[in-house]
């Protein structure tokens, strides 16, 4: 089995929309035996939240429901669990490199190194600005699932 982990700040906006749009992704591959997939922040300020109302709704709108997900911190744990951790930006893998061991900060990547669609390889913050920079962070994360499948799939399958 593969894993993936994906990394934003709090684990409301980014990360669990990422998890849901890569859950459907591999389903819709028939690969849901093959991949798991998880989420989580590097800060601990919404631990056991559910994802932003503003998240929900984007998901709901393309038909995938995240509602059931809760935020949860990074553990050390995570970097033996993850054959793939991908952060959302820059800040967030830099979080996860000064806590990863050395064995495993090949695991760490940027997300949208899997995008050739998007100019910024950041996936911006959503949280402070209005429902249009969701839909916008949704459309990131569906190019950059789609790469990052075609990598797993190459790579493994």
């Amino acid at each position: 089995m593969t894993s993936v982990l994906f990394v934003c700040l709090g684990n409301i906006c980014r990360s669990p929309l990422a998890e849901g749009v890569f859950t459907k992704l591999v389903s819709d591959n028939r690969l849901a035996k093959q991949v798991s997939v998880d989420s989580a922040g590097t800060g601990s300020w919404h631990t056991g939240n559910p994802p932003d109302k503003r998240a929900q709704t984007t998901a709901l709108v393309h038909g995938i429901d995240i509602s059931g997900f809760r935020a949860r911190q990074v553990s050390l744990r995570d970097f033996d669990r993850f054959e793939y951790i991908i952060a959302m930006d820059n800040s967030n893998k830099s979080d996860l490199l000064n806590l990863s061991p050395k064995s495993a900060v090949h695991r760490v990547q940027l997300f949208m190194d899997f995008s050739s669609e998007f100019f910024s390889k950041e996936v911006p913050d959503p949280y402070y600005g209005g429902d249009e920079g969701f839909e916008q962070v949704f459309s990131m994360i569906e190019t950059g699932s789609s790469g990052l499948l075609t990598e797993i799939k190459h790579h493994y399958f």
